[in-house]
């Protein structure tokens, strides 16, 4: 998965469940990017991400695996 369909889907669920969400593309090292999501953050890296880094992300911003 790229990081911009992973940011697409954050997105979509913080709209979904009234969270706030933010993109902090100054505050990453190169070209990685600091994503909040409610009141938890975690850094994304570019391009493509495995599976388990994606759960990962997902797992630090507290959102429930699907399935």
């Amino acid at each position: 998965m790229k990081r911009e369909a992973l940011i697409r889907q954050l997105r979509k669920l913080a709209r979904k469940q009234g969270l706030r969400f933010e993109i902090f593309t100054d505050r990453g090292r190169g070209s990685h990017y600091r994503v909040r999501l409610g009141d938890r953050m975690t850094t994304i890296q570019s391009g493509e991400l495995s599976t388990l880094h994606v759960r990962t992300i997902r797992r630090q911003l507290g959102i429930e695996q699907d399935g």
